[in-house]
């Protein structure tokens, strides 16, 4: 799952270290990306790094944190609340947070509501590849694929790709406009997710490659040189596989 961009709001530094350490020792993919003191602040940097969800404090001076709707046209992130008051609640499910906590924070309580959180968006990213792939199939172009990156999504035509390169865990995908940049994802995930046919060739267990920008192929050193120089390596397992599919192109 993707990276979630969190913004804790609380006018007590304590409250918020606490959170803070809470999360991150929890076992949801959350980026605490800032940390607010009130809701003046906390709407300028939610303006600013229009974070996934923020964790917002109830009680604060000059104004309540269920105060922020009058704030925004618009609330696009979700609102877990943070309150020493469970009378609070009502007032959270009117402005549609997805859940609420109760100071003192319980750590199971709090894990509930993250994993809430989590399967919200979940469902929120099967929904966007869904409709992108809706989208391809009535205009009849099933050539792209949907890569997720820093919490966005990427559309990228297949065509574009020169090669996908492995990085431990992640990925680094080598684009023709002479771009570059590593998802969270390994060579298995592409390898699954690249449709099939005579065009992208698992060279290497560190790479994949499109044989349609293959400059020149060196066997004996085990190299294939794709455009803009970019140096693939081939397995002695994979020759034969390669050499019949290039008879073919």
């Amino acid at each position: 799952m993707n990276e979630i961009r969190a913004i804790i709001v609380d006018d007590e530094s304590a409250a918020r270290d606490v959170l803070q350490s809470l999360i991150l020792r929890s076992k949801s993919p959350i980026n605490i990306i800032a940390q607010c003191s009130d809701l003046e602040d906390a709407v300028t940097t939610i303006k600013i790094e229009k974070p996934d969800v923020v964790f917002l404090d109830v009680q604060m001076p000059n104004y309540a944190g269920y105060e922020i709707a009058s704030f925004f046209d618009t609330i696009d992130f979700e609102i877990i609340f943070v309150t020493a008051y469970d009378q609070y609640a009502i007032k959270a499910f009117e402005l549609s947070a997805i859940d609420y906590l109760v100071k003192p924070i319980n750590r199971q309580r709090l894990q509930e509501a993250l994993s809430k959180l989590e399967n919200k968006f979940e469902q929120k990213e099967e929904s966007e590849k869904f409709h992108i792939l809706l989208e391809s199939i009535q205009k009849n172009d099933l050539g792209k694929i949907v890569i997720s990156e820093l919490g966005n999504k990427r559309i990228i035509d297949l065509s574009s790709i020169i090669a996908i390169e492995a990085k431990g865990a992640y990925s680094v995908i080598h684009l023709k406009d002479q771009t570059s940049f590593m998802v969270s994802k390994n060579l298995k995930y592409f390898e699954s997710t690249l449709p099939e046919g005579d065009v992208f060739f698992r060279s290497h267990k560190s790479w994949i490659i499109s044989t349609n920008f293959i400059k020149y192929y060196n066997k004996g050193k085990g190299v294939i040189v794709l455009n803009q120089d970019i140096s693939a390596r081939i397995s002695r397992y994979r020759i034969q596989e390669f050499d019949s599919l290039l008879l073919l192109k």
